[in-house]
């Protein structure tokens, strides 16, 4: 005996056995239990997601010798012959080669004539937005008003490309792609019945590789079943599919955490020793990021049976939910400009030096645990950690009058960083007032040179704290778009040139208590605009206009100058 393949041996007989498709099963079977019988139907959805399995299904709903039922016998003769595609009256048309309006007009003339066995004659018109517009056109008489025993079933996986004058004829029916789980659950079931062995990563893989879609993941299931000499597993559904182990991407998040970037271009050799896809690979990343960034709003909604569930809620405490977005929105863009690199590789690698560079300002300030300290009239008590994290050793300060030296820098040790930091929370937790009386922020920013992402930063900060060669900076939260790596960089070195020695910009997010030099500046502005309106209000000239003519003075025209 032949072999059969899984898409066929199991496909649907039933509405009970369809998978997937409730919403229509359910209107279809209260219209059959009801007589409420229509002379058109349209099934829409990607392929593979059941359209003429149900026309099938429906054409024995309406001619089983049992009567119009929504639950056919399956073994009368009129049953099986559709079930087996030899029903004299049921005829199915491929639109996409029968185009032309002749073939339409031929097909359309045996509509007339009563059917041979069964209770109607059903045409099955599949990838209806196939046909031409002259074929359309000839069939709309007959689709609008068929004979008694004539049913259409049209299906099409492109209803925008059907005309309108088609659609209102039709009861159309839109059916959905399967998700994930419900392909892996079905996938369950036949194996168990066919006595093979499967491991359930195996058939997740197969589910997210079917794109929604179950006749793919049969035939990808068929594939998996011969892959593996009669067992699924899933490192040789991995290698048959090209997709890549999350332990890759586990490795390479680690390594972008650690701020390694040699550890992560050692993983894309790996990867690419493998001979894995890279695409596959940002696909498969961009995922991984959904997951992370949802285990951060809705840790909740992360299933418990998730193999990976600790490692996700692991990375989703470690990283910031703006990076999150940010390392999305890459490895989508890098995936969609792998066509455009030199190789895939290379496209691959420049993605990953892409998340590293565009990560947050040092390997400590990803998770919340880890920002700086902030800096405000009653300071809550510092842990070593957070000290370490947010205090970076300043150089040191040259004796006055001594002969300019390069010297190498001499690195500090955390410890005496952090025991330093937590002794000054600890003994003093206000911000005395002459330490920031010293500096005038507005004066400084008008003195030194900045331009760009760094100047806009530094006008929308509030100064906060003088601390000796650390200057502490409030950002209002409005704004935190501002507080990019290189603008505070560049914020700093001008700092450290204009006060004569090296100091260490601290920025906090919170809201802004104070005057900020942009707020002045706009204030300022304001305060212009309002003198030059009363100014031009209070001119002779321009009243007598207003009085004689009933004008409107119009305020956004006038500008000081």
């Amino acid at each position: 005996m032949s072999y059969q393949v899984l898409a066929r041996k199991w496909r649907p007989k039933t509405f009970e056995s369809l998978v997937g498709q409730e919403h229509v099963v359910r209107a279809l079977t209260h219209a059959l239990n009801e007589q409420r019988l229509h002379h058109a139907y349209l099934f829409t959805g990607t392929r593979g997601v059941g359209k003429t399995t149900l026309a099938r299904i429906l054409a024995k709903s309406f001619n089983c010798e049992s009567g119009i039922t929504a639950t056919p016998c399956g073994v009368c003769s009129a049953c099986t012959e559709i079930d087996s595609g030899r029903f004299v009256d049921l005829l199915e048309v491929d639109a996409a080669t029968n185009t032309k309006v002749d073939e339409m007009r031929q097909l359309l003339e045996n509509a007339v004539y009563a059917p041979t066995r069964g209770r109607f004659k059903v045409y099955v018109i599949d990838e209806v937005h196939m046909l031409s517009n002259s074929a359309f056109n000839a069939m709309l008489k007959t689709l609008e008003e068929p004979p008694e025993h004539v049913k259409f079933i049209l299906a099409t996986t492109d209803p925008q490309k059907i005309p309108v004058t088609v659609l209102s004829r039709c009861l159309q029916f839109n059916l959905k792609q399967m998700t994930p789980p419900l392909i892996a659950a079905h996938l369950k079931h036949i194996l168990e019945v066919e006595s093979i062995e499967a491991e359930p990563g195996a058939l997740a893989l197969l589910s997210r590789s079917a794109a929604g879609s179950m006749r793919d993941a049969l035939s990808l299931l068929d594939q998996a079943i011969a892959h593996g000499a009669g067992k699924v597993e899933e490192a040789q559904v991995r290698d048959m599919l090209g997709t890549v182990d999350l332990d890759y991407l586990f490795s390479i998040l680690d390594a972008l955490l650690a701020a390694d970037v040699t550890g992560m271009l050692r993983v894309a050799d790996d990867m690419s020793t493998r001979s894995l896809s890279f695409a596959v690979a940002l696909q498969e990343l961009a995922s991984l990021m959904t997951r992370i960034q949802v285990a951060q709003f809705a840790p909740q909604s992360v299933a418990d049976d998730l193999p990976e569930r600790g490692r996700i809620l692991d990375l989703a405490g470690r990283f910031e939910p703006e990076y999150v977005q940010l390392a999305y929105q890459i490895a989508v863009q890098g995936r969609s400009e792998l066509h455009l690199a030199p190789d895939e590789r290379d496209g691959f690698v420049m993605t990953l030096l892409r998340l590293h560079a565009f990560r947050p300002a040092g390997p400590g300030d990803f998770s919340a645990q880890e920002k700086p300290a902030k800096y405000a009239v009653a300071s809550p008590p510092v842990s070593r950690a957070t000290a370490a994290a947010s205090v970076k050793p300043s150089a040191p300060v040259p004796e006055k009058n001594a002969p300019p030296v390069e010297t190498a820098p001499v690195p500090v040790p955390v410890s005496a960083v952090v025991d330093s930091v937590v002794e000054k929370k600890a003994g003093a937790s206000t911000v005395m007032p002459s330490d920031i009386g010293s500096l005038d922020w507005h004066e400084v920013l008008s003195a030194i040179k900045l331009g760009g992402m760094a100047r806009e930063l530094a006008q929308h900060c509030e100064l906060r704290a003088v601390d000796g060669h650390r200057i502490g900076l409030r950002l209002s939260t409005t704004h935190r778009h501002l507080q990019m790596k290189s603008a505070q960089e560049k914020l700093q070195q001008a700092l450290s040139e204009h006060l004569g020695h090296s100091v260490t910009v601290m920025i906090e997010l919170d809201d802004v208590v104070g005057d900020t030099p942009a707020a002045a500046a706009q204030r300022r502005r304001q305060e212009r605009q309002e003198q030059a309106v009363a100014s031009v209000e209070q001119d002779e000239f321009v009243r007598e206009v207003i009085d004689v003519f009933d004008a409107t003075l119009i305020e956004s025209s006038i500008k000081p100058v």
